[in-house]
């Protein structure tokens, strides 16, 4: 592979590749797309802004964990090839923020999931069935979703934010380029004031 394809494609210590870069915005796009719907179905449930968002949050929930279960794989694929934070605190900060956004990215459909099935009800992502309706309700497997998918969908919603308030933080206040590598791809040196 010529090695300037061989660049864009994987991550390396300057910026991250077109695959993360992808993956990344795809899923802040759709996470944009969610948490609107969720906003709006407890803020104006009767509204016609619902029944556009609602109807998607199940097919957009599965698409979300299917997505971040292949940015993970790329992740740790490119894991010795990434960006490094500059200070070692901070680098474990954010390494620890990250791991706490991707076990909600996991656990928030999963939870929806086993409450689906344990609802009995059958589960189809675009038309093909991951499992048919059972008929059987089984409280076990539906508590746990019903007590813990919207609080932590909202904590993982907070931590999105904190997210992009951190790369801010970052960019205007620290002048650590963060936000490059991950819209171009490369770090570009900042000025200071």
């Amino acid at each position: 592979m010529h090695p300037h394809y061989r660049r864009n494609i994987f991550d390396d210590r300057q910026g991250y590749g077109i695959v993360s870069r992808t993956l990344h915005w795809l899923m802040a796009a759709l996470f944009a797309w969610q948490f609107a719907g969720a906003l709006v179905h407890l803020l104006a449930p009767q509204s016609g802004a619902r029944q556009l968002f609602w109807p998607t949050h199940t097919t957009v929930g599965f698409s979300l964990l299917l997505l971040v279960l292949l940015r993970g794989a790329w992740g740790l694929a490119n894991a010795r090839r990434r960006p490094q934070q500059a200070s070692r605190r901070l680098g474990r900060a954010a390494a620890i923020g990250h791991l706490a956004i991707y076990a909600l990215m996991v656990a928030v459909p999963v939870l929806a999931l086993v409450r689906t099935y344990g609802g009995g009800r059958a589960f189809s992502y675009f038309g093909l069935t991951i499992f048919s309706a059972t008929g059987n309700r089984v409280p076990e497997l539906m508590a746990p979703g019903n007590a813990l998918h919207g609080p932590l969908g909202w904590t993982l919603f907070a931590l999105i934010l904190g997210h992009v308030a951190m790369s801010f933080v970052h960019r205007f206040a620290w002048k650590e380029d963060v936000i490059g590598p991950m819209t171009r791809g490369r770090r570009q040196a900042l000025a200071e004031g």
